[in-house]
């Protein structure tokens, strides 16, 4: 599949190693501000979360699956990505922003409900197709069979919680 100019070989390579290279850095601080705003429907978020390291609030623009009445948050990139790093050293805490900002706590799901969250994601986030490697269309066991190496956060709002 191809998602506008790359190809799915051209979008693995940027994240090589699971870490952005210069033009997805780029492209993340484009999508954030434009996520951010509120402008896309619902699914397409800016996640705020502390850095883990540097204590300094990151940015990164994620799409999120909708399932059962729930909002989710999964990593195309796996464990290593940074996103998740930082959300499990700030301890779920972060801010998902649409326009206005919800905090929110995101709550990691345990792997054996993971499967078809991470079939609905890809159903619905095409760019992180190239990189979950199970065809959308997939029954549930092929999405069973990769789900320990995708994590998946539920995201719950706190009350009060807009910043």
């Amino acid at each position: 599949m191809r998602l506008g100019l790359f190809s799915d070989d051209a979008l693995r390579a940027m994240y090589a190693g699971n870490r952005g290279d210069a033009t997805a850095r780029r492209f993340a601080r484009f999508w954030s501000r434009v996520m951010a705003l509120g402008l896309l429907p619902r699914r397409w978020v800016t996640l705020e979360v502390a850095g883990r390291r540097s204590g300094r609030i990151t940015r990164f623009p994620l799409g999120m699956a909708d399932w059962n009445g729930r909002w989710y948050l999964v990593s195309m990139l796996g464990e290593e990505c940074n996103w998740v790093r930082n959300v499990r050293a700030a301890g779920g805490r972060a801010v998902v922003r649409h326009g206005r900002g919800v905090a929110c706590r995101l709550a990691e799901v345990p792997v054996r409900d993971r499967a078809p969250i991470i079939r609905r994601y890809l159903g619905k986030v095409p760019g992180a197709r190239p990189h979950i490697r199970v065809d959308r269309h997939a029954d549930l066991g092929a999405f069973e069979a990769i789900a320990a190496r995708y994590p998946v956060f539920e995201v719950v709002p706190l009350r009060g919680g807009t910043s």
